[in-house]
C-alpha cells in the first residue's frame, strides 16, 4: 500500500477506538476459552488483526464518507479526528473497498453463526452512517446500533467455545456501549442540533441524557458485581456511573474533557477481565 494511502487509512480509522472492537474481542475470547494455549490458534490471530485494524477501517471510513455535510459544523474533526478533504475522496473509497473486500473474504472462514455475527457487525458498522437507515439519526437506535461494538466480542466467546456468551454478558455490553454512545453524543448536541440531526441527546438535552447514561451505567455495574460474585475487583466497575453523577451534581465539569479519559478507563478496566479470564483457564 503506498505510503499516503496508508497514512489516509491510519488516520480515518482512529487508532485511540481500535481498542474498542479488538479489545472486546480479545477478552469475548479469553472468556470463552477453556485454556490460554486457545490464544495460538491461527483463527484467533486472523480475526485479532481484522478488529484491531481493518474493522475499524471500515467502521470510520463509511462514517467520514457519510458524515461529510454535518461534519462540516463541528470543530472536533480539526482537534480530535481527521476531517477528510476533496481530495481524500477517491483514495477514502478505494480504501472502504479493500476493508470490505477483506470483510467478505473472512465471512468464508466461518461456520453459519459466525457469518451472521461477522455480517450483523458489518450491517451495523455501515447502516450506523450510511442511508438510507441512517441510525445515527435516529433516536434510540443511535446508541443500540453501537452494538456493533459488542459484536467482536460474541465473536470471540463464540469462536473460542463453539457457544454464544451468557445472554447476561450481552446485555452488559448492550448497557456500556448504549452508555458510552450516549455520552459521546453530549458534547454534540448543539452542533448536531445545527446540522440537522435529531440524536438521542439532541431530543433529551443534556441533564436527561446524562440520567439515563446514569441508568445504564448503573445497570451495567449491578451485573457485572452480581456475575463477578461480588469480587473486590468488580467494584471498579462503578467508575462508570460515578462519571454522570458527577457531572450531573458539579456543573462546573467539563464533559468534553471527560469524555476523552474513558477510552483509557475502558482499556483499563477491560485488560483487568481480560487477565483474571486468562489467568482463570491457566490455574486449571
Amino acid at each position: 500500500m503506498p505510503p499516503r494511502l496508508l497514512s489516509l487509512a491510519w488516520r480515518v480509522s482512529r487508532f485511540r477506538f481500535w481498542i474498542y472492537t479488538g479489545g472486546t474481542y480479545v477478552v469475548g475470547y479469553a472468556l470463552g476459552m477453556d485454556s490460554w494455549t486457545a490464544f495460538f490458534d491461527p483463527g484467533y490471530v486472523l480475526f485479532l488483526l481484522y478488529f484491531f485494524f481493518p474493522a475499524n477501517l471500515f467502521i470510520y471510513g463509511v462514517n467520514d464518507w457519510w458524515d461529510q455535510e454535518t461534519d462540516r459544523f463541528n470543530p472536533k474533526k480539526d482537534v480530535k479526528e481527521y476531517r477528510i478533504s476533496d481530495a481524500d475522496g477517491r483514495s477514502l473509497l478505494l480504501l472502504l473497498a479493500l476493508a470490505g473486500a477483506v470483510s467478505v473474504a473472512l465471512l468464508f472462514v466461518l461456520d453459519t453463526v459466525g457469518k451472521a455475527l461477522l455480517f450483523s457487525f458489518l450491517f451495523l458498522s455501515y447502516f450506523y452512517s450510511a442511508p438510507p437507515l441512517r441510525f445515527k439519526e435516529v433516536p434510540v437506535l443511535d446508541f443500540s446500533s453501537n452494538m456493533l461494538y459488542v459484536v467482536p466480542g460474541i465473536l470471540g466467546y463464540y469462536l473460542a467455545s463453539g457457544a454464544l456468551p451468557p445472554l447476561a454478558l450481552v446485555i452488559a455490553g448492550y448497557l456500556h456501549i448504549s452508555a458510552m454512545h450516549l455520552f459521546s453524543a453530549i458534547p454534540d448536541i448543539g452542533w448536531d442540533a445545527t446540522a440537522g440531526m435529531t440524536t438521542t441527546a439532541v431530543v433529551l438535552g443534556r441533564r436527561r441524557s446524562l440520567l439515563l447514561c446514569l441508568a445504564f451505567w448503573s445497570g451495567l455495574a449491578a451485573l457485572v458485581i452480581y456475575l463477578a460474585g461480588l469480587h473486590p475487583a468488580s467494584l471498579l466497575v462503578l467508575i462508570y456511573p460515578a462519571v454522570p453523577l458527577a457531572l450531573l451534581l458539579r456543573d462546573g465539569l467539563s464533559i468534553d474533557r471527560v469524555y476523552w479519559y474513558l477510552p483509557y478507563v475502558n482499556t483499563g478496566l477491560g485488560g483487568l477481565v481480560f487477565l483474571l479470564a486468562t489467568l482463570r483457564t491457566a490455574a486449571w
